[in-house]
């Protein structure tokens, strides 16, 4: 288990061994999920290394105007007469 100590001003080092297993470098930044009191620190990802991420081998891609289309038609079937 790693620690490290917080400073007045809320500033902490991360141990080597934490940076290494993120693959954390000089200027990298991080994320801070807090869930149920206990604390995730992950890489942030810039959004360019997202593409790709969905993707289904055999599943072929849908366009925005497909998506759009999609979305409208939930939308409509959830509308009641009346309401």
């Amino acid at each position: 288990m790693q620690e490290s100590t917080v400073t007045l001003k809320g500033q902490t080092t991360l141990p080597r061994d934490v940076r290494a297993a993120l693959g954390l470098k000089s200027g990298d930044k991080v994320r801070y999920v807090v869930m149920n009191g206990e604390v995730r620190l992950m890489k942030a990802r810039p959004v360019a290394e997202l593409e790709g991420l969905l993707a289904r081998p055999g599943q072929t891609p849908v366009s925005l105007e497909e998506m759009d289309d999609a979305i409208a038609a939930g939308a409509s079937d959830r509308v009641r007469p009346g309401r």
